[in-house]
């Protein structure tokens, strides 16, 4: 992993995992992002969901308004990545099967 990962950012990385809502996370995000930070992570997130259901570039593109540059980085992250990308996906979509 990147040399960005330190002391910072594990300090970051665990309060997030403090939250305990959505409300919360909205709440922590507002105050510690900018409202253009959200609105890219959570769009490459929305891309990210879109490749794991086998959706095709124009059509993520469409949907997202991404471009096909962030398309393409973020299906190289959830195919040649870390895993972060699958381990969420896979956990959210067993989570669905329960309910």
């Amino acid at each position: 992993m990147s040399d960005i990962f330190n002391e910072q950012s594990e300090r970051l990385f665990k309060a997030i995992l403090s939250l305990k809502s959505v409300e919360e996370c909205e709440k922590f995000f507002a105050d510690a992002f900018t409202i253009r930070e959200i609105k890219e992570i959570s769009q490459r997130y929305a891309v990210a969901e879109m490749l794991y259901e086998g959706k095709i570039y124009n059509e993520i593109a469409k949907e997202t308004e991404a471009s096909t540059a962030t398309i393409s980085r973020v299906n190289k992250c959830l195919n040649y990545g870390e895993g972060g990308y699958k381990l969420v996906l896979d956990r959210l979509k067993s989570q669905e099967q329960v309910f």
